[in-house]
């Protein structure tokens, strides 16, 4: 990475990514935001020097003017979602993460980027990662989620957007790494100390607490540094506050 990176930000104005947006800033990196609307953001953000507000629908972006706005980027973090309204959950795109990951992917696959582009994607811990891997994960909790999914669009879009850049992607793609950032129940509050997990660790009717500071931290750290970023990069940590010490900062 260089000393100021630039990043493209998605997902900018909600509560998780206001915060990755000021925290990408204050570690003095260049950001790109591309949000639908710029009036939802804080005039502190839309106000900064380092940062370039795209008002735009994601999905109706061709793909030459996506593939500007990523152009010279070192990495994207994604926290987009769909909005808690009836209209958000069962309303047009169903497939929002999902369409902005394969977007995101065959970009990069044009840019051809050196060293490869870094995609870190905000997602939850009721995503399943491949292989069975959450072994903390059981029978019915799994038969439970497949339901959950079926019910609720924004849930299996989340899983299929991991499922692709774990399948399609993979660990070995020239172009285009990723992480997969899985919080539990998401939480107010500013930045404390986070403990980070390979796989679950709590149950779905035993939550932990995730402060979207916290998460935003993480995201942050996985754009910018080399050393989490080579430690995390093709996986999907599990990321719950500590308990422990809730008032020392990171």
């Amino acid at each position: 990475m260089t000393a100021q990176p630039t990043i493209l930000v998605l997902g900018g104005s909600g509560r998780t990514g206001r915060h990755v947006l000021a925290q990408l800033l204050a570690r003095g990196a260049s950001v790109r935001a591309i949000v639908r609307s710029a009036a939802r953001l804080p005039a502190e953000l839309t106000g900064h020097p380092g940062v370039q507000v795209i008002e735009a629908d994601l999905l109706s972006l061709s793909d030459e003017e996506l593939r500007r706005h990523l152009a010279g980027c070192q990495a994207v973090v994604s926290c987009l979602g769909h909005t808690v309204s009836f209209q958000g959950v069962y309303g047009s795109p169903r497939d929002l993460v999902e369409q902005a990951v394969v977007r995101i992917a065959r970009a990069a696959k044009v840019l051809r980027p050196s060293p490869p582009l870094r995609l870190v994607l905000m997602s939850t811990v009721s995503v399943n990662a491949p292989a069975r891997a959450d072994s903390r994960r059981a029978g019915f909790e799994r038969a439970l989620l497949w339901a959950i999914r079926a019910a609720l669009p924004p849930a299996g879009d989340n899983q299929r957007a991991a499922d692709f850049l774990c399948q399609a992607i993979g660990t070995a793609d020239p172009h285009l790494e990723w992480v997969v950032v899985r919080p539990d129940t998401l939480i107010e509050g500013e930045v404390t100390r986070y403990t980070l997990h390979p796989a679950l660790i709590s149950s779905l009717f035993k939550p932990d607490n995730s402060r979207m500071a916290n998460v935003a931290h993480f995201m942050c750290e996985l754009a910018c540094e080399p050393g989490p970023w080579e430690e995390w990069k093709g996986r999907l940590p599990v990321i719950v506050d500590d308990l422990t010490d809730t008032a020392g900062a990171v």
